[in-house]
């Protein structure tokens, strides 16, 4: 058959962390959509930008981070995003007293597995011999929320609101440091095939 690809030729597979980088970008977009739907959802929120700092914060480890330390960082902070975005979940659920199936609740469950492929990429790039920060405790979903729940359904609002922000924060983190992780990883590969 023409232009079949013959078995005995070797298929290229592209990187882990060109792979994970590109995992990284498409969640990204998806992130940026969950919230373009939630805004549309919540239309009120459009005239309200949530302040404050930062749901997810880490301690950075040594100053001089190199790449694979950094990819540890942002693998932190995915998974601490990915327990914000579970108890969101719970907490949506609950609101509205059964599993809704809109194309919010479906990007978000998406959202959801593919954060969980990213945090499960990163951490075998990791196993590979590079560094990273320590792993963050679990996160509570009580943690923060007593403030949310004393203060109604407006306030849990920002808070999915926030939450989506600190996903579309990080995974863009991600994008940007898995990108330049495999172009390092790449340019070493380079080198060494040339000192062959």
């Amino acid at each position: 058959m023409e232009g079949a690809a013959d078995s005995d030729t070797p298929v290229t597979e592209r990187p882990a962390a060109d792979r994970a980088a590109a995992l990284a970008r498409l969640l990204h977009r998806d992130c940026t959509r969950l919230l373009e739907l939630y805004k549309e959802r919540e239309s009120f929120l459009s005239q309200h930008a949530p302040g404050g700092e930062r749901l997810v914060t880490l301690a950075l480890c040594p100053e001089a981070l190199s790449t694979g330390e950094q990819v540890g960082h942002v693998r932190s902070a995915l998974r601490r995003c990915m327990g914000l975005l579970e108890c969101l979940i719970v907490r949506e659920v609950e609101e509205m007293g059964e599993e809704l199936e809109g194309e919010y609740e479906s990007l978000r469950k998406t959202v959801r597995d593919r954060l969980g492929h990213l945090l499960h990429s990163t951490g075998a790039l990791l196993e590979e011999g590079e560094g990273g920060c320590p792993p963050s405790p679990p996160l509570q979903c009580t943690e923060g929320q007593d403030e949310v729940e004393a203060s109604g359904s407006f306030a849990a609002k920002i808070w999915t609101y926030r939450v989506l922000l600190e996903l579309i924060h990080w995974t863009d983190s991600a994008s940007q440091t898995l990108h330049l992780f495999h172009s390092e990883q790449h340019g070493q590969q380079q080198q060494q095939q040339q000192l062959l």
